[in-house]
């Protein structure tokens, strides 16, 4: 491990808070060397919906793109070089696959040095920074995802069973609302619900497409790691990155059973990959404040935080953290990806990279 810079931070109930702006200043600028190749590659799956996704604007003149950032705000200045250039770590590797659905057809976003190109940023940015600092083996951060899914239907792990669930629907005769009792999706099963006491008609999707598809895409990259990292010799998964909940707040089935889903899906990554001790960061939604959150939002940030609660889950202690993100947002709100502000990206990405750190450190 590379000597870690302080970092303004406190820790509230064992999720991380940091303070604004994080760690802008703090990162050294990259050397621009390579990694020694003669270690395994330390491997980082970012998995989550469309936040995850490149939606910070890089490019213009007002406030809340990238350059705005860099150039005027004086912040994150280990993105650029003397001469006003992105740099680019040459120990830090970029992938992105995507597909829609199950294990198939895979679309490759992203094969490069890390480094700023195009006209959107992700989270990449920031926690591949963070963790090519602290690592001195190479570093592969590997994204599979896709937007508009949900953890309690299409990312739903496997392993995770049915269950019933009391919702309030309008009666199509007399309109009025009536309590009626649903069957939710267990891994596998389709529809996403249905009424009890009715025979299910499958539709076609299931519960769990999308994640034995980001899986198994994930899965061909390491396969065929030296088409996506030059000279590797072989690879370790290290660690987790989940940014998701904006689809599962719509669906109070789904909210409610979030955080039995989030722990049952942090022990299918492990086991699919095949790392029983890869770390876990979560982030929660930017526009949620957990002192004043109500309802579906508040069922989802509650899971959040209590899955990096040792007393609750005391098997994950030291593996899993959460990063409370409603003060790093500059804005705007998961459901319209903060405006594309590039700093509310950068800010989260920070924070996350951060937690992953503290976490191997303190292994």
């Amino acid at each position: 491990m590379k000597k870690q810079l302080s970092i303004a931070s406190i820790f509230v109930a064992t999720a991380i808070l940091f303070t604004i702006p994080l760690t802008a200043n703090e990162l050294p600028d990259p050397d621009g060397k390579p990694a020694d190749m003669t270690q395994k590659v330390k491997v980082f799956i970012i998995m989550g919906q469309s936040n995850t996704l490149e939606m910070g604007k890089v490019k213009g003149d007002a406030e809340g793109s990238l350059e705005h950032a860099v150039k005027v705000e004086e912040l994150y200045p280990f993105m650029v070089d003397d001469s006003g250039n992105w740099t680019v770590r040459k120990d830090v590797r970029n992938v992105h696959v995507m597909g829609s659905g199950g294990p198939g057809k895979t679309s490759v976003k992203r094969n490069d040095w890390l480094t700023v190109s195009g006209g959107k940023i992700g989270i990449e940015t920031g926690i591949g920074h963070h963790l090519g600092n602290a690592l001195d083996e190479p570093v592969l951060i590997l994204k599979s995802s896709i937007g508009n899914r949900s953890l309690g239907w299409d990312l739903l792990p496997p392993g995770s069973p049915s269950y019933e669930f009391e919702m309030e629907v309008k009666n199509r005769e007399t309109k009025q609302l009536e309590k009626t009792t649903f069957v939710f999706a267990g891994y596998g099963q389709s529809p996403d619900k249905w009424e009890k006491g009715t025979e299910p008609k499958p539709i076609g999707w299931k519960a769990g497409v999308q994640y034995d598809g980001d899986v198994a895409r994930a899965k061909d990259v390491l396969k065929n790691l030296n088409d996506f990292y030059p000279d590797a010799t072989g690879y370790e998964i290290v660690g987790f990155f989940w940014w998701q909940g904006d689809k599962d707040r719509y669906n109070t089935g789904h909210a409610a059973m979030y955080e039995k889903n989030l722990n049952n899906l942090i022990a299918s990554l492990r086991k699919d990959f095949n790392a029983p001790k890869a770390k876990f960061v979560c982030a929660t939604l930017g526009q949620t404040d957990k002192e004043k959150a109500e309802g579906n939002e508040k069922l989802i940030i509650d899971a959040m935080f209590a899955i990096s609660n040792p007393q609750k889950y005391p098997v994950l202690e030291g593996d899993v953290a959460t990063v409370y993100t409603n003060p790093l947002s500059m804005g705007g709100a998961s459901n319209s990806h903060y405006g594309g502000n590039a700093k509310t990206y950068m800010n989260v990405a920070l924070g996350m990279g951060k937690a992953m750190v503290e976490l191997i450190k303190n292994e």
